[in-house]
């Protein structure tokens, strides 16, 4: 019996996701688009997950992007496995957990895609990036033209993209794509802290912060502005709930270390 495309594992409130066709360099395929599609949508039923943290099998490839084999027909297609990968990238930005990326290697085109779907990135030493989609010849359809220059900047996003070059870890986390870069042992150990630390926060406030954040980045600033008021006249708070959560947090502020 083969293995699965897709490893799932929730412990402590985190559902960590694995794509585990490292032989491909965890590859896109279509039954591994389809596998993470249902897995998010299980996961935006069920109140026990808070957190979701998603990597790639081995040290090689985060994900190597569509499964050029499969789309050129080399190998078969799974029959009604179904999910173009628009639909996947839409019910990851449609979830109201976080997800961590932990990009333990290559991060390539529809990988890359895929890693820009989720809200913050922490990687290995061995993360790379590359758009190659002018490369191969076809253009991106699942947000990255879009996001990647919000992100690190129009003349940077050009630059990758017009090229189909690689981007390391260390260059990577100076331009702001990944908020840290640790050895590979430790990416997965420090995915998880990051969405522990998530986790200890209001839960519903932190849902609805990650909400306004996305919403206001696809709008114009002013808008953004206006998001965040509704936001806030929303959300109603005692003065005792105050009072205890900001002792919270001091002594937080006194025993964090990083």
């Amino acid at each position: 019996m083969s293995d699965p495309v897709l490893l799932v594992e929730k412990r402590d409130q985190i559902a960590t996701l694995t794509l585990n066709r490292p032989r491909s360099m965890n590859a896109l395929s279509q039954g591994l688009r389809a596998a993470l599609t249902h897995a998010f949508r299980e996961i935006a039923q069920d109140e026990e997950v808070g957190a979701v943290v998603l990597t790639g099998a081995g040290e090689r490839a985060f994900c190597a992007g569509l499964d050029l084999k499969e789309l050129s027909g080399e190998t078969a297609v799974e029959q009604d496995a179904g999910d173009s990968g628009y639909e996947l990238i839409r019910t990851m930005e449609a979830l109201d957990r976080p997800i961590v990326g932990g990009i333990n290697g290559v991060a390539i085109t529809g990988g890359f895609e895929l890693a820009l779907a989720c809200d913050v990135l922490v990687g290995s030493r061995h993360a790379r990036f590359a758009d190659t989609h002018a490369r191969v010849g076809i253009m991106p359809g699942w947000g990255l033209s879009q996001k990647l220059s919000r992100l690190v900047g129009i003349q940077r996003a050009k630059a990758l993209s017009l090229t189909g070059n690689f981007l390391g870890a260390e260059e990577a986390c100076a331009w702001g794509l990944l908020t840290r870069v640790v050895e590979p042992e430790a990416l997965l150990p420090a995915c998880t802290e990051l969405a522990q630390d998530m986790l200890s926060c209001v839960p519903e406030v932190m849902r609805a912060y990650k909400r306004v954040i996305d919403e206001g980045f696809a709008a114009t600033y002013g808008e953004g502005r206006s998001i965040e008021r509704r936001a806030a006249a929303a959300r109603g708070i005692s003065a005792e709930e105050v009072a205890a959560r900001r002792r919270v947090v001091q002594e937080r502020g006194r025993t964090q270390s990083r």
